[in-house]
């Protein structure tokens, strides 16, 4: 069996973490990656503290194993999220898009664990004196929001440049990525397209299908001139925002083009002009499968990567 300490950081039986998509990791997909050994984690995207808490007690409801939310420090709902969390003695959090350290001290109070996704060596290392309990360093090969570095460059650079546990994510999406992750340095990882997969994730078939035809060059970048880029399938929206950055549009316009673009992809089904945030390992994802047997099927993948290595 694959250990790390990051498991038993977490209570959690094999170093894999779901990632906390927005509109994509609900209660359903959490619960069924925590009942199978990995840590889900439920996307509070601006979804408001209300929604949040129903997610919490439905998770609660399918499984009594460790379970995350993560936390978008963007989101207009923050605060009241973050009461929530407290309220409820969620396990563990995941941030993105900002900082957390305002309110570190009240959640290691209640024993939650805090794990900011960060795209730099200097935000882990800030973090890092702020309290957090481990990071996520994650690579511009991942779907969504991205930072400038590679997987393969960052983590081990960010594994240098602290001393708490390292989760890598950004391209992977088997047991081989695993395996580089720890020989990267890394306690575990962290996957988002392959769960997008999962017999549990509720996104719309549309945009499952979507994935599971993709291939390795299928993925854009847009949206780099607002100084927040996000990784998604190529479609006529990805087209339309090239168009307009061609064209050097203010950052407004582009901004107002992306609105509720997400929601329309992963809900309604909107494959052409939503986004599909989605990352470049797409094309290893060629079929849909409970959480459990992706869980399986990564940790035996590992272990006969290991032991093709020659290590045991």
């Amino acid at each position: 069996m694959i250990r790390t300490p990051l498991c038993d950081l977490l209570g959690i039986e094999y170093p894999v973490l779901q990632g906390g998509m927005a509109w994509v990791s609900t209660a359903k997909l959490a619960a069924a990656v925590s009942e199978a050994g990995g840590l889900g984690i439920i996307g509070s995207g601006h979804n408001d503290a209300r929604w949040v808490r129903e997610q919490i007690i439905e998770t609660r409801k399918n499984t009594s194993k460790p379970f995350g939310v993560n936390v978008m420090m963007m989101s207009p709902h923050v605060e009241h999220v973050m009461q929530v969390i407290l309220e409820e003695r969620v396990p563990v959090i995941t941030t993105g898009a900002g900082n957390p350290a305002k309110y570190i001290s009240q959640l290691k109070e209640i024993g939650t664990k805090v794990i900011p996704v960060i795209p730099s060596v200097a935000l882990a290392q800030r973090l890092e004196k702020a309290g957090v309990d481990a990071v996520v360093a994650e690579g511009m090969e991942s779907g969504g929001h991205i930072g400038e570095l590679t997987t393969m460059a960052l983590v081990p650079q960010v594994v240098s440049g602290v001393t708490i546990p390292v989760i890598a994510a950004g391209g992977i999406a088997d047991g081989r990525g695993l395996v580089a992750a720890l020989a990267l340095g890394a306690q575990g990882i962290q996957m988002g397209t392959r769960f997008m997969c999962a017999s549990e994730c509720e996104i719309h078939e549309n945009i499952k299908q979507m994935i599971l035809k993709a291939k390795d060059r299928d993925t854009t970048v847009s949206g780099r001139s607002t100084g927040h880029p996000i990784r998604s399938l190529k479609n006529k929206l990805t087209k339309q925002y090239e168009e307009m950055e061609r064209k050097c549009v203010p950052v407004e316009q582009l901004e107002e083009l992306g609105i509720g673009r997400l929601r329309d992809a992963m809900i309604e089904g909107d494959s052409e002009t939503g986004t599909v945030a989605c990352g470049q390992i797409a094309g290893l994802v060629k079929e849909i499968q409970p959480a459990k047997v992706i869980i399986a099927d990564i940790i035996q993948g590992a272990e006969e990567a290991m032991r093709s290595l020659g290590v045991r």
